[in-house]
């Protein structure tokens, strides 16, 4: 019987890699109230954007500073926008082990850069989370599964968010309404309002548009508002919005 018992003991769980989709913060200050502040205007842009997503921050942009970074502040901030903050990498010994003072597993850093064009494909990324290996999918630039349709006008103070796939619109999307979705958006008709498409990061994305005159266009977190008004070529007409780096190009469509 005993032997029994210790059987059921050692058959009752197994370890598995397991395939956990995460967002990478990639933390450039360490100023906790600069971060905060940031975090919320970003998250203005596109509320519900998460949605209790596990989150990895990643150091290397800060890696070199002496600065002391209050990682339970930085942590409390991802938690209040309905993040979940797991791990850790890229950062300097201190900072790493401050990170682990925060409750924060340490990861790998990230693998260099492919000189090549990636797949069109997702790359998974072996991490290791409080000592259990996870297998890691990181978001390459690729449109998301699938495509939400809205064939209704879209009024002032409405929102629609495509979450994980690609957003069409056959109607006008007017002044004060907002799109968002994490591929591309197109939109058949004159779009007035503000788009955000690529908005879990991905780089790939575009906007397209029959009538372009938005009061904010945004890909990956790269944004253009009003402000700056847009050439007469493409202001009114049909054109694509994409990344060149860090720069947004507006383009006519032919």
């Amino acid at each position: 019987m005993a032997l029994t018992t210790a059987a059921q003991a050692r058959t009752s769980f197994d370890l598995k890699s397991a395939s956990l989709p995460v967002v990478a913060v990639l933390l450039k200050t360490t100023d906790a109230a600069q971060f905060a502040a940031d975090l919320a205007e970003r998250v203005a842009d596109a509320p519900g954007f998460f949605d209790n997503d596990p989150v990895l921050i990643d150091l290397a942009p800060v890696r070199e500073s002496e600065d002391t970074i209050d990682f339970v502040a930085i942590v409390a901030e991802l938690r209040r926008h309905s993040t979940l903050p797991v791990a850790v990498r890229g950062g300097s010994p201190a900072q790493m082990e401050a990170a682990r003072a925060a409750g924060l597993a340490a990861a790998p850093d990230a693998p260099p850069a492919r000189a090549e064009t990636p797949a069109p494909v997702q790359e998974v990324v072996r991490e290791v989370i409080r000592e259990v290996e996870v297998e890691v999918v990181r978001e390459v630039p690729m449109p998301g599964p699938g495509t939400v349709v809205v064939d209704k006008p879209l009024r002032s103070g409405q929102q629609v968010y495509a979450r994980g796939a690609d957003l069409v619109v056959m109607a006008v999307v007017s002044f004060g309404a907002e799109v968002i979705a994490d591929g591309n958006i197109h939109v058949y008709a004159p779009l007035r309002g503000r788009a955000i498409a690529g908005a879990r990061g991905n780089t790939e994305a575009r906007i397209f548009s029959t009538c372009l005159e938005p009061q904010l266009v945004s890909i990956a977190g790269i944004y253009r508002t009003t402000e700056t008004e847009l050439p007469a070529d493409v202001r009114g007409k049909p054109a694509q919005v994409r990344l060149d780096g860090e720069k947004l190009l507006i383009e006519p469509l032919a």
